[in-house]
């Protein structure tokens, strides 16, 4: 009967000792890097969807410089395979191992003076690369805000919220097409990122240098320290001169297009990269009609030709006063 009782004592301590994290931590899952049907599937996110609380496999990225989305707000992550890292390859993208992942959800905020009211996820964009090439797919987040689908088609939605000054804002926000991603993507005929150029995460966050952070993590190798690595310059910063400002803005919100290989390469002479000299740029050349098609929203003729559905009079009138300036 004793050793009956004992045997009791030791299973029900096994049977609790299972179930605590804190004794037998449960393994976090790897990250997915596949178009499963909903993002949920992709363990890119723990807990309640909706919190975007991102897996400890996959990590946050800002930028310096950042485009324009219809004054949504963006969440930046990257998920590389395990025992993987990225690997220096100049002050522009890295080399990313095949089965990475890069990930940016869109979200407002209902009411900019007060985030404690919430806010609405729209969609979530990814990128995935497989032998050596990118892929990339986007999910539209429910009314419910408790999951995103796969959707390829692309749509258009109301979106309304209230900004810092507390002005209501509204726009029909344009989820885009698996085409409209190629058309800001492409490059020489093939996929690429965009944002997470290392000069473009070459900056200091909370007092800490992203790069410097990567490297301690190994997240990135193949680079000693940041200091080798220029610099994009955050064309909010009014602390800078008025030509890097805007030449920041045009390298960030215009030059996936306008670039040698970008899909305007054959419709352009621009050459809005943030490093090409103003001499090749064709900007002066062109001053005219940069200042005529950012000036209004019209789409199919209007700048950015996709990717926003309003005017960006912040950008406007930077880009505009540089135009001057040059004059």
């Amino acid at each position: 009967m004793k050793n009956l009782f004992k045997l009791l004592i030791l299973t029900l301590l096994f049977s609790s000792c299972e179930k605590d994290p804190s004794i037998f931590p449960v393994e976090t899952p790897e990250v997915v890097a596949e178009f499963k049907t909903n993002l949920s599937e992709l363990n890119l996110f723990t807990g309640e969807l909706s919190e975007l609380n991102h897996s400890s496999r996959a990590f946050e990225y800002n930028l310096s410089s950042t485009l324009f989305s219809d004054y949504s707000h963006k969440q930046r992550l990257i998920a590389l395979p395990e025992g993987t890292s990225m690997t220096f390859n100049g002050d522009g993208l890295p080399i990313f191992p095949d089965g990475t992942l890069i990930a940016k959800t869109f979200y407002y905020n209902n009411d900019e003076r007060d985030l404690s009211l919430g806010r609405t996820i729209i969609e979530t964009r990814i990128l995935i690369k497989t032998n050596g090439e990118w892929e990339s797919g986007d999910y539209k987040w429910n009314d419910e805000q408790s999951e995103a689908v796969l959707d390829l088609s692309g749509s258009s939605l109301p979106v309304s919220w209230i900004d810092s000054e507390g002005n209501s804002q509204t726009t029909t926000y344009k989820i885009p097409s698996n085409t409209d991603c190629f058309t800001c993507h492409n490059n020489y005929g093939s996929t690429q990122p965009i944002g997470p150029k290392l000069r473009s995460m070459n900056f200091n966050i909370n007092g800490v240098n992203q790069l410097e952070q990567f490297i301690t993590n190994q997240q990135l190798t193949g680079l000693s320290n940041s200091s080798s690595v220029r610099s994009l310059p955050n064309w909010e910063d009014t602390s800078i001169p008025l030509e890097y400002r805007a030449r920041a803005y045009m390298d960030i919100n215009c030059a996936h297009c306008h670039v040698p290989g970008g899909t305007c390469d054959d419709l352009s002479t621009l050459n809005l990269a943030f490093e090409t000299p103003l001499e090749e740029s064709q900007i002066i050349e062109r001053s005219f009609s940069i200042d005529y098609r950012i000036s209004f929203y019209l789409e199919g003729l209007s700048m950015p030709y996709i990717g926003t559905s309003m005017l960006h009079n912040e950008g406007v009138s930077l880009i505009q006063e540089y135009l001057n300036s040059l004059n």
